[in-house]
């Protein structure tokens, strides 16, 4: 199961995008400026988008999912009960998950971002797939939901799972490094030892690295483990 970038490129006016390498199973981080071109390449990889040259190979992948930055983009039911049953879960279970019990009948769309960002999420987490593309999957969330579908990412060890993001202080456990930078993807390797090359690596890593304390991987867990380091 794989995912083969072959000189894929993508031209928008003065704007472009390249890239090639391989996606294998486990979880890959892909960090990059805003506009760098992150979501064009979540839609490029999940099948939405085509490239203007190069080919993407999908090998052994039947089921695939990608959740948009914007979980409005997702909403199909009137309801959160009619939104859960959308998905194929059960609403009790999943609504009860992420504290929205009693508001069943409640419209999706007058829910807060982050709570709405909570429930489609827990929607997406519910389910395996082949291929899971996450953009932006940390945005709305407070501290708190962050950490927790940090946890709920971790314990992913099925297909490939790969979380477009800039964020810079809570992650779930990856495998792999990518980064956009210069107009192109580039694969930095698996951890730990991508961590010294990753540029968009946050300052708390820079700082552990240049103190010569390098992480196991991204975790909170983990920081705190280097941090204490003597």
């Amino acid at each position: 199961m794989r995912i083969v970038l072959d000189d894929v490129r993508i031209s928008r006016e003065e704007w472009s995008l390249s890239a090639r390498g391989i996606f294998t199973e486990g979880t890959h981080l892909v960090s990059g400026d805003i506009g760098s071109g992150k979501t064009t390449l979540s839609l490029m990889l999940a099948g939405l988008l085509k490239p203007s040259s190069g080919t993407i190979g999908r090998e052994e992948i039947v089921s695939r999912m990608i959740s948009f930055q914007f979980p409005e983009h997702h909403v199909t039911g009137s309801t959160l009960r009619e939104e859960c049953a959308s998905w194929g879960i059960d609403p009790d279970t999943v609504l009860a998950s992420v504290n929205l019990t009693g508001k069943e009948d409640f419209p999706p769309l007058k829910l807060s971002r982050g709570e709405l960002k909570r429930l489609h999420l827990a929607c997406v987490m519910a389910k395996q797939y082949d291929l899971l593309i996450l953009d932006e999957p940390f945005s709305s969330l407070d501290c708190r939901e962050k950490e927790r579908i940090c946890n709920d990412l971790s314990l992913c060890t099925q297909g490939i799972t790969i979380i477009f993001t800039h964020e810079q202080m809570q992650f779930p456990r990856v495998d792999f490094i990518w980064e956009i930078t210069g107009g192109s993807l580039c694969s930095r390797g698996r951890l730990p030892d991508a961590l010294p090359a990753w540029e968009h690596a946050p300052a708390v890593i820079k700082k552990l690295i240049r103190r010569g304390n390098l992480p196991e991987n991204l975790t909170q867990k983990d920081l705190m483990e280097a941090a204490c380091r003597t």
